[in-house]
């Protein structure tokens, strides 16, 4: 009996124990399943980096004058002197439009000019013995003067038959032909100093202060991998209120036959450059409403750091303010991270000097 007894005892005290056991295992075992799991992702580590302050705007090439030659009055050709491509010295008669008349007309006041400079002669000299009153005098000398102005109107009238080369330069396609009468303020032709060449761009306004004159630019034209040399000469006034742009002009240094006016170019302008510049992969930033934030593990867990940022790359983006050398960044599965997620690296980069 005593021994049944105590048999019975020892096996309720080996279930209690086996069940017991298993309870704080399950317990064990579940406290470690709610545990979260590192979160691999990739790593950047901040360097110094050199940056190189570029940017890359359109512009045109442009000649150093260029005129639209038209006729000031309408009439017919009856001279034309437009070679097609060729250069002409400046004074040159390019247009000559009929004008017998208006010559005709000055011959008459030119005959009348005589004759009363004669009578004027004449009066002065019975001027002198009183022969005439001062107002037949005075009236003489104002004829005198009113045909010699007529003749100065005639002559201006006459020169408006004319279109005279305004500089030394190279003429366009003309659109006139010999013997055409033509109205006034018709297109004849164009004419281009290419002596020398201009390149107009312009540039966004926040860079506006870094524009000065003497500023040396590189371009380059469509189909032509060369690079150009220009320099700047002068800026427009102020700030284009609709585009928010700053127009630059600057002087072709090297001319080249591949360089036609009116062309495309590709400007690159060098602004300058920091040593010691931060810069990351843009992939890093995180875009907010009104900021923009990166990744930054510490005691390995995720931070979200709001940073500023400058001048973006074509990979990398500059960092100017909160990040510091040193620091290590998320670079990937930034959708899947909170504040605090405790991280495992797979690799980590770095972008040395």
């Amino acid at each position: 009996m005593k021994k049944s007894v105590k048999w019975a005892s020892l096996l309720v005290v080996l279930t209690l124990f086996t069940f017991f056991g298993c309870k704080s295992k399950d317990k064990e075992n579940s406290s470690k399943s709610k545990e979260k799991p590192q979160t691999k992702v990739s790593g950047f580590v901040v360097s110094p980096s050199l940056l190189i302050n570029e940017i890359s705007v359109s512009g045109s090439i442009l000649p150093n004058e260029s005129v639209a030659l038209m006729n000031e009055i309408a009439g017919r050709v009856v001279q034309l002197n437009l070679p097609e491509g060729k250069f002409v010295k400046k004074g040159t008669l390019l247009v000559k439009l009929y004008d017998d008349d208006l010559q005709a007309n000055l011959k008459k006041m030119q005959t009348q000019l005589a004759i009363q400079e004669k009578t004027f002669k004449r009066q002065t000299e019975l001027f002198k013995v009183n022969g005439i009153s001062q107002y037949d005098y005075d009236q003489t000398y104002l004829q005198l003067n009113s045909i010699k102005a007529d003749i100065e109107v005639q002559k201006s009238m006459i020169r408006k038959t004319e279109v005279i080369a305004p500089f030394d330069g190279t003429i366009g396609l003309r659109n006139i032909s010999m013997g055409a009468y033509i109205a006034s303020s018709s297109l004849l032709a164009t004419i281009r100093m290419e002596d020398k060449l201009k390149l107009d761009f312009s540039i966004p306004e926040k860079y506006s202060g870094e524009i000065k004159a003497g500023l040396k630019v590189k371009f380059n034209v469509h189909g032509d991998d060369k690079q150009y040399d220009a320099t700047v000469m002068a800026t427009e006034g102020g700030v284009d209120a609709n585009t928010r742009n700053l127009k630059v002009r600057a002087i072709i240094n090297n001319k080249s036959n591949e360089l036609a006016p009116g062309s495309f170019a590709n400007v690159q302008l060098t602004l300058g450059e920091n040593k010691n510049a931060i810069l990351i992969p843009t992939q890093a930033i995180i875009p907010q409403e009104r900021n923009k934030s990166v990744i930054v593990t510490k005691d390995g867990k995720a931070h979200f750091v709001i940073v500023r940022t400058g001048i973006r790359k074509a990979s990398l983006i500059e960092i100017s303010d909160g990040l510091h050398i040193g620091d290590t960044i998320v670079t990937t599965g930034l959708l899947f991270l909170k504040e605090g997620a405790k991280l495992s690296f797979s690799n980590v980069k770095t972008n040395s000097k």
